[in-house]
């Protein structure tokens, strides 16, 4: 029963993720005051199927020096990692959600960065190579600041499974009590899944495509998949931590749309930042708020303690 749940909620993500391009070609139209192409069927319904087709039916190419088979595995198991980390959602009928949730969550986007840097570099071109090592270093560096965030929560909720965020948030959602964390989060939710102003993977002025600049047809719609289903997967996130995690009701559904809608309201508005500014972004302003956040938590629970003994 749980396998075939679990298949069920896969299939629900990946049609999602199809929907949300079709809303991302939708937003940018209106955001540039252009039409896109999202034309195909009634209001672009089939768009994203249209789009599917012509990706997968597309001629498969891989460069002869390259390194033939983590070329070829490396976007399956991007795609892989988006989706495992999908079984973590909190469901009141259980499913995974399983006590050490968080931790879970930070493993696959950790094991995420190899699938980035093992694709860059078996492309064995000096574009992809850049764009590989761009995003590695970039997503180390905000993990960081993501982790502090997690830990803070941690601390404060006492538990490492998100059921219990929903139920922590019952009279009170926590993006009122830390509405700069909010903000830190959701900043390095944009730099962890490579979109802008933070995509210097995939930099086109400068890196021609960045790391899957050799990817055609499938491979390439395998790593576009995993970007998606991760963006979408940051929004259901950031609802939990901070927007009440009751996920069985139509109000959680609405706020996961409009934080999937806010990644592309950034894309259609900001440019793209400049990578040393990215950096100094991570380590000299987000790292010193989280941590000084956690100390805060810490006091916090503490002084709480010392009160109730």
């Amino acid at each position: 029963m749980i396998f075939l749940i679990s298949i069920i909620l896969l299939v629900c993500v990946m049609v999602g993720v199809a929907f949300l391009t079709l809303l991302e070609r939708k937003v940018l139209g209106y955001i540039h005051i252009r039409k896109g192409p999202n034309k195909v069927g009634f209001i672009g319904i089939l768009q994203p199927f249209s789009d599917a087709i012509s990706l997968f039916t597309s001629e498969q190419t891989f460069p002869l020096t390259s390194n033939y088979i983590s070329y070829y595995f490396a976007p399956v198991f991007s795609l892989f990692l988006s989706l495992m980390i999908w079984m973590i959602m909190p469901y009141m009928s259980g499913l995974y959600s399983f006590e050490l949730g968080l931790l879970f969550f930070l493993g696959c986007t950790s094991l995420g960065v190899y699938t980035v840097m093992v694709a860059g570099w078996s492309s064995n071109s000096n574009y992809s190579l850049l764009g590989g090592l761009r995003a590695v270093a970039q997503t180390i560096s905000y993990e960081v600041s993501l982790a502090l965030i997690l830990l803070s929560f941690i601390i404060l909720t006492g538990s490492y499974s998100l059921t219990d965020f929903g139920e922590f948030q019952l009279w009170l959602w926590l993006m009122f009590l830390t509405f700069p964390l909010s903000l830190v989060w959701f900043a390095s939710c944009l730099a962890e899944t490579n979109r802008t102003p933070f995509d210097f993977a995939e930099g086109e002025s400068e890196l021609v495509s960045g790391f899957n600049v050799e990817y055609s047809s499938g491979g390439f719609a395998l790593i576009f998949l995993a970007e998606y289903a991760s963006i979408l997967f940051m929004s259901m996130l950031f609802c939990v931590l901070f927007l009440g995690g009751n996920v069985d009701s139509f109000l959680f559904y609405l706020k996961l749309s409009l934080i999937s809608f806010m990644f592309i309201w950034v894309r259609g508005t900001m440019p793209r930042f400049r990578y040393d500014k990215l950096m100094y972004l991570a380590w000299s302003s987000f790292l010193p708020l989280s941590l000084n956040y956690l100390l805060f938590f810490l006091g916090f629970k503490v002084m709480l303690f010392s009160f109730l003994v």
